[in-house]
C-alpha cells in the first residue's frame, strides 16, 4: 500500500503549489491535538493542592510531557524515509485520552508517568506533521508554518476554557468525558489521510555535507530560543499560577487571561510566518523579541481592565516566531525536512523544559513576579544571537 500512496508533494500543481485543502487538513488534526496537550498548564493550581507540589515539583510535571523530545530527530529521520502517517492520524485520539485521565492519578509518580507517555505521543505528532505542511506549502513554506502554528495557538486558547469548563462541571475525575473529540478528529484524519505518503522522494545524500548544515542551523538557533523563550515559557506554564496565587484570581477568569494570550499568540502566529516571508527570519525574531519583553515587564504591574490590551500584545509578540524559526529549519534543509524538523521539536520542547525549570526555582526564591521579570530581561540577551542565524531571502511580493 505505502509503494502506491502518492507523496505529499505530486499534486497537480506540484511543489510549488500552496495546497490549502491539505494544509487545512493537518492543522484541523494539529489543533485538536493541541486542545488536549494544553490541559495540563490549567490544572497545575489543582494538581499542587491535591497532590501537595512545591512549585518546582509542578513545574517538573510539564518537564516530563516534554522528555520525550529527545525521540524527535529519531521519529523525523524515520519520517524522511518512511511512511509514518499514522503517527499523524491516531495521535488525536491518544492525546484526547491520556490527558483527560490525569484526575485520577493519586501521585506526584503517577502523574509524571502519563505525562510522559503523553509526551511521547506529542512528539510522534510534531515530529512529521510540519514536513508534512512544507511539502505542500510550495514557495510559501513561511505561510504554511504559520498556517500550522496558528492552529496550535488557537487550541492553546480553547484548550484551558474547555478544561475549566469540565473541572467546574465534573471535576478533575471527570474531564475522561471530553476524550472523545480527539477520537472523532482521528477517524476524520485517516478517513482523509490514511493513502497519502509523507516521506520525501529518494536523494543521495551525503552524510558530511549533511551534518555541516544542520550545524550551521541548529548552532546559533540553541542559543536563541534558550534566551529568547524565556518569556513565552513562563508565561504559558506559571500566567494562572501567577494570576491565582499572586494577583488573587478565581480560577476561571485566570484560565480567560491565559486563553486570552494564547489566543492572541493565534494572530501572531499567522502575521509572523507570513510577514517572515517578505522581510526576512531574523528581523521578525528580532521584533518580537523586543515587543515581548517590554510588553512582559509592563504586565506584572497593571491592574484590572488594563490588562487585556497587554495580554492580546503578548500573545502576539511572545508566540509569533515559532513559525519563523520553523521555516528558517524547512528553508536552509529541504531534503531533510522530517529530520530537520524533529531536531527543531527537541530544541523547543528541551528548552522549554530548562526555561520552566529555571522560571520555576526563580519563582521558590523570588517570588513569581521577580521570576517574570527576569524572564523577560534574559530574554533580551539573545538580540545579538538572532543575526547570526542564516539569513533567508524574502519572496517575491507577487509571490504572496
Amino acid at each position: 500500500m505505502t509503494s502506491q500512496a502518492p507523496a505529499l508533494r505530486d499534486e497537480s500543481k506540484g511543489e510549488q503549489g500552496f495546497q490549502y485543502g491539505r494544509i487545512m487538513l493537518i492543522c484541523s488534526g494539529h489543533f485538536v491535538h493541541d486542545i488536549y496537550s494544553a490541559f495540563i498548564a490549567p490544572l497545575l493550581p489543582l494538581l499542587i493542592d491535591k497532590l501537595g507540589l512545591t512549585l518546582v515539583m509542578a513545574g517538573s510535571l510539564p518537564v516530563f510531557m516534554q522528555t520525550p523530545s529527545l525521540l524527535g530527530p529519531i521519529i523525523g529521520y524515520l519520517a524522511d524515509r518512511f511512511t509514518v502517517r499514522y503517527l499523524v492520524i491516531f495521535a488525536p485520539a491518544i492525546t484526547a485520552t491520556l490527558a483527560t485521565l490525569i484526575g485520577f492519578m493519586p501521585t506526584y509518580g503517577a502523574a509524571a508517568l502519563l505525562l510522559f507517555c503523553v509526551g511521547v505521543n506529542i512528539m510522534a505528532f510534531h515530529a512529521p506533521a510540519p514536513a508534512m505542511i512544507a511539502h505542500v506549502s510550495g514557495n510559501k513554506v513561511g505561510r504554511g508554518m504559520s498556517f500550522f502554528m496558528a492552529s496550535g495557538e488557537l487550541a492553546r486558547s480553547v484548550g484551558p476554557l474547555l478544561v475549566a469548563y469540565g473541572v467546574t462541571q465534573w471535576g478533575m475525575e471527570g474531564l475522561w468525558r471530553l476524550m472523545f473529540f480527539g477520537w472523532l478528529a482521528s477517524a476524520v484524519l485517516y478517513w482523509r489521510l490514511r493513502d497519502v505518503s509523507a516521506k520525501r522522494a529518494p536523494r543521495k545524500d551525503k552524510t558530511k555535507p549533511m551534518l555541516r548544515r544542520f550545524a550551521r542551523v541548529f548552532a546559533p538557533l540553541l542559543g536563541v530560543m534558550l534566551l529568547r523563550n524565556m518569556a513565552s515559557s513562563s508565561l504559558g506554564i506559571f500566567m494562572v499560577v501567577y494570576l491565582v496565587d499572586i494577583r488573587a484570581f478565581e480560577l476561571p477568569l485566570a484560565t480567560g487571561a491565559l486563553a486570552l494570550y494564547e489566543f492572541s499568540g493565534v494572530g501572531g502566529a499567522l502575521v509572523g510566518g507570513t510577514l517572515s516571508d517578505r522581510f526576512g527570519r531574523r528581523r521578525m525574531v528580532a521584533v518580537a523579541t523586543i515587543g515581548a519583553a517590554l510588553l512582559m515587564l509592563v504586565f506584572v504591574h497593571v491592574e484590572g481592565a488594563l490588562m487585556i490590551p497587554i495580554l492580546i500584545g503578548l500573545g502576539l509578540t511572545a508566540l509569533a516566531v515559532s513559525p519563523v524559526f520553523l521555516a528558517l529549519v524547512q528553508d536552509q534543509l529541504p531534503d531533510n525536512r522530517a529530520t530537520a524538523n524533529g531536531m527543531f521539536m527537541l530544541y523547543a520542547f528541551g528548552i522549554r523544559a530548562i526555561n520552566v525549570m529555571m522560571v520555576a526555582a526563580l519563582g521558590d526564591a523570588l517570588g513569581l513576579q521577580s521570576a517574570f521579570i527576569a524572564a523577560a530581561l534574559i530574554s533580551l540577551f539573545s538580540l545579538p544571537l538572532i543575526f547570526a542565524l542564516p539569513a533567508t531571502p524574502s519572496v517575491r511580493h507577487e509571490d504572496l
